[in-house]
Formats: structure tokens, C-alpha cells, sequence
């Protein structure tokens, strides 16, 4: 059995706009944000064995507020530079590749990468992600580069505004 758990990054900042977009850092609100979101799985899921995610600044930045809350090691996540401003298939090819030891991966990325993916590798639709939205696919499978075999199964999808006034 392997677990995706794929997370959008918090909501960024747009108010330099002489940044690329790659450099552009999060809100006050994308910052509260992935506190809320990352301590709201922590109360009902299991930290992941594998934290993967693109090199925006938003995106990590989202991927370390969450290894903080979940005491897992910052050092240890993965920036993969392909996933920044990524497609269904580079996202895909990602995943296939992931180390089959580790059996719970969690996956920092961009829209519309990820909302495509989620719909094409899940038995569940969603418009679009949100910013900060996370959501949980299991696959009954023994390697991730299996998954392209089957369907995962949506074990949640958690949207911030759904836990706020």
C-alpha cells in the first residue's frame, strides 16, 4: 500500500512585482495558513516517511512550515526541480521514481499540475486545489511506479476555509 498526500503551496505574495515567480515568498495568510493545515493533519493523519517538493520559494517554504510541525528533518526534503510549474505527466514520472521503501509520501507543488493530477490518479474530481489544500490518495500497490495500474482511492481532501469562520 503507498500514500500520496499532495499539498498546494500557501498562498503567496504578489505585492513585488519585480520578483520571479519562482522567488515569491508567502503571505501573512499563507503563513497562517500552513500552521493551521500542517497541525490539522498532525491531529489526524501520520507524517509522511517522504517530504517532496518544488524549489519556488512558496512551495518550500509551505513544505518546511510543515516538517517543523511534524518534527520531521528540514534538511531531508527533497527539492525536485521538475515539479516547479510541472504537468500531469513530469508529476507523474515524479512519483513513479519515488523510493519504494518509503510507503507515505508528501508532495509540495504548484496548480494546475497538481489539481490535474489528483484528477487523473484519484477516483474523485476537484476543480481546482486552493492554496494550502491538502488531500490523501492511497493505492494498493507494492512500488509507486505501479500506481499507473490502478486508482487511488481519495482518502480526504482537506480545503483551509472548510475549518474557518
Amino acid at each position: 500500500m503507498k500514500t500520496l498526500y499532495i499539498v498546494r503551496h500557501a498562498k503567496s505574495d504578489w505585492g513585488d512585482e519585480a520578483l520571479r515567480d519562482i522567488d515569491r515568498h508567502l503571505n501573512p495568510r499563507g503563513y497562517s495558513d500552513a500552521y493551521f493545515m500542517s497541525k490539522l493533519f498532525m491531529q489526524h493523519y501520520t507524517v509522511p516517511e517522504l517530504m517532496v517538493s518544488s524549489p519556488a520559494i512558496r512551495a518550500f517554504s509551505t513544505a518546511l512550515i510543515f516538517a517543523r510541525t511534524f518534527k520531521y528533518p528540514e534538511h531531508s526534503i527533497v527539492i525536485k526541480e521538475e515539479i516547479y510549474e510541472a504537468g500531469t505527466d513530469t508529476l507523474k514520472q515524479s512519483i513513479l521514481a519515488f523510493d519504494n521503501n518509503k510507503s507515505s509520501v508528501m508532495l509540495f507543488g504548484h496548480n494546475p499540475g497538481l489539481s490535474n493530477l489528483f484528477n487523473e490518479i484519484s477516483d474523485s474530481c476537484i476543480d481546482s486545489l486552493p492554496t494550502c489544500a491538502i488531500v490523501g490518495i492511497s493505492f494498493d500497490v507494492k512500488n509507486w511506479n505501479e500506481i499507473n495500474k490502478t486508482e487511488g482511492k481519495t482518502l480526504f481532501t482537506d480545503f483551509p476555509k472548510e475549518f474557518k469562520p
